[in-house]
């Protein structure tokens, strides 16, 4: 349509508009040269530490992996070299429910920024009306006809200009708080990964335990069957059949019990890949005697960028730091120019006709001059929500070098552990013999066999948890150093 064409609209041509109208586009131009300021702090990364420590204080005495072996991956349970492991694992991220529903809220915290964004552009409206009016015949008028229909098709057109910057500090913490989302979520699937390791290899240290156990009631019942052959000889007392007969029933009751705990670590697994527990199962494969792998550890400055946790919680800083420059920007004056255009006419005939055209345009200054204390205690908030959140962003540094040093000690004493256990199953085995031989020879009681089998079961069970154990540390100190992740992501993530 022509009348457009009388709009004062950057790019359009100007016809038909008086000099004095001209003003509005120098003033808008004007404007858009201000609306290159900000008002608010610009974020500066407060310290997490104090002091930043140079090494982690239990990496001594521990042989970490050295600085040519190599980093961790993303797939980091592949350092376990566990093919069945791999394949749980990879069904996490697809199939977990929670890890999906936290990639639904990125994806929103993700359509934020374009919403806030939106504020750089104007709006625009358009519509059709048709009204008929009767005027009062009492008034005067000279006009035989007080029944009027009016037909317009307006165009209006609103932008606030961002002198101050209120969206452009809104921009910047919508797409901080986007990226504190990609966050959590890289953080939650990470736990997710590392909760599924867990628990994976605490069933497989119970099919070891229970591997044991069967081996052990084998084992015990033919010590039962060569004791009662004692007894039918008369070699042997009744109670030593008693005792044999007890030391097989608590082991075989031991083996039985296995089953309950197995049982529910198999339903944990199901539910963290996503799986109805009823149609999920695991065959037996007994945790081997292998120690668990290596890890590249890093300095401690670098927990910063591999911990998505540490990242999102930074970037809540940056948008709550962004939230003050908002909250600042409502001091100031707000600039409107508006525009309207369209068609107007009583006659439906000529109502697209040019002589029907009519425009108006024009800025608007406001100020709010009085409101109760609201803008201060707005922008005091939003300060006070900065330092809220600048403290939890150092409270989850100082978690984070706390997991890393409580599982670094984790391994390095059970490592010393397991050494000083194995010497002890070694020793509890030669017990055992020593004893059966003792008491075949009629030198000793079967009270003497009882004990000697008795401690070497405590000890070879207690060897087998020591080597899970192991394997969990290992897994929650990969999780601690954040799993082979980086913070680099997070920029891409918000795009």
């Amino acid at each position: 349509m022509a009348f457009f064409n009388d709009l004062p609209v950057k790019g359009y041509t100007m016809l038909n508009i008086p000099s004095s109208y001209r003003c509005y586009r120098l003033l808008a131009g004007a404007l858009m040269l201000l609306a290159g300021c900000s008002v608010g702090p610009d974020y500066v990364r407060p310290a997490a530490v104090p002091a930043m420590p140079a090494s982690y204080k239990e990496v001594n005495g521990w042989k970490p992996a050295q600085p040519k072996d190599e980093a961790i991956g993303g797939a980091w349970w592949q350092v376990f070299n566990d093919p069945q492991l791999n394949a749980l694992e990879e069904q996490v991220a697809v199939s977990n429910q929670n890890v999906l529903a936290a990639e639904a809220g990125f994806r929103q915290a993700r359509a934020l920024i374009q919403a806030a964004k939106a504020g750089y552009y104007p709006t625009v409206s358009a519509g059709a009306s048709v009204s008929r009016a009767h005027s009062s015949a009492t008034l005067g008028s000279s006009s035989s006809h007080n029944d009027a229909t009016t037909y317009t098709l307006p165009v209006d057109v609103s932008w606030e200009i961002d002198i101050w910057g209120r969206v452009r500090r809104s921009v910047e913490a919508s797409r901080a708080s986007a990226q504190a989302s990609a966050g959590d979520l890289a953080a939650l699937r990470l736990s997710s990964q590392a909760q599924l390791a867990q628990a994976y290899f605490q069933l497989r240290t119970l099919d070891a335990q229970k591997e044991f156990l069967d081996a052990t009631v084998a084992y015990y019942q033919k010590t039962l069957d060569l004791t009662k052959n004692r007894y039918a000889s008369g070699v042997a007392a009744k109670s030593d059949v008693l005792q044999a007969e007890t030391q097989l029933k608590s082991t075989l009751a031991q083996a039985i019990d296995i089953g309950v705990q197995r049982a529910q670590l198999e339903h944990a697994i199901a539910l963290l890949i996503g799986k109805p527990a009823s149609d999920f199962a695991l065959p037996s494969a007994p945790l081997g005697a292998s120690p668990p792998p290596s890890i590249p550890l890093g300095v401690p400055s670098m927990l910063l960028e591999r911990r998505p946790d540490i990242a999102a919680s930074e970037r809540r800083m940056a948008a709550a730091n962004a939230q003050i420059g908002v909250a600042e920007a409502a001091w100031y004056p707000s600039i409107t120019l508006s525009a309207s255009g369209g068609l107007q006419t009583t006659s439906f005939s000529r109502w697209l006709s040019w002589p029907s055209r009519f425009w108006s345009v024009g800025p608007t200054v406001s100020e709010t001059l009085f409101d109760g204390g609201l803008r201060s205690a707005q922008t005091e908030q939003a300060r006070a929500a900065f330092d809220a959140v600048v403290a939890t962003y150092r409270q989850t540094v100082l978690t984070g070098f706390q997991e890393v040093e409580d599982n670094l000690a984790s391994l390095r004493i059970l490592e010393e552990e397991a050494k000083a256990q194995d010497e002890a199953v070694l020793a509890a085995r030669q017990s055992v013999v020593v004893a059966e031989n003792q008491y075949k020879a009629g030198i000793t009681s079967y009270l003497n066999v009882l004990i000697a089998q008795t401690a070497e079961l405590s000890n070879e069970r207690t060897a087998i948890a020591i080597r899970g154990s192991r394997m969990t540390a290992c897994v929650l100190l990969i999780k601690a150093l954040g799993g082979g992740w980086d913070a680099s992501s997070l920029q891409k993530a918000a795009q």
